[in-house]
């Protein structure tokens, strides 16, 4: 009876923990993706005629006729703006290759194609932090010269002006 009641419990055991497992492999969507929409895998994004992964956080896109995934777009989309672009989330289709219905997609779906308004997860990133341009350093000497602390003498090199004026 020990046994019967031992191996019952090891067994449910083992059950719970496949549900948990369930749950963790559900990926988190992009900032820039469809709020609303957290239990969908696949996004299709007809301007540039691309799948989203989210669960793999990745770009699925015909690459001279095969289908290549990337955790970035290639840089042929460089100018492509993905929280502006209207995004399709596919519910209809559960798999690894959403392209299998690629025909379906473009015809259902071309180009331009502007269905329900969308609101993005997140915000769009500041252009400014993105366009590389220098911002003031957190300790505000922005012209700062390191080449002078190499020997741990701190006041070495500094005042050029003022070491003259003593000789």
């Amino acid at each position: 009876m020990k046994k019967l009641v031992l191996a019952l419990m090891l067994l449910m055991g083992v059950m719970s923990h496949a549900q948990v497992s369930i749950n963790v492999n559900i990926g988190t969507p992009p900032s820039w993706g469809p709020e609303g929409n957290d239990d969908s895998r696949y996004y299709y994004l007809p301007d540039i005629d691309v799948y989203y992964d989210v669960t793999k956080s990745q770009f699925i896109y015909d690459n001279n006729g095969n289908w290549a995934r990337a955790n970035r777009l290639p840089s042929r989309y460089g100018q492509y703006d993905l929280y502006d672009g209207y995004k399709v989330v596919l519910n209809d289709y559960r798999g690894d290759a959403p392209y299998a219905y690629h025909k379906k997609h473009v015809k259902n779906y071309p180009k331009g194609y502007k269905g329900k308004p969308q609101k993005n997860r997140g915000n769009k990133p500041d252009k400014q932090n993105k366009s590389g341009n220098k911002q003031k350093p957190q300790n505000g000497n922005s012209n700062k010269d390191n080449s002078h602390k190499s020997n741990g003498n701190s006041n070495k090199g500094q005042n050029h002006k003022n070491d003259k004026d003593r000789h």
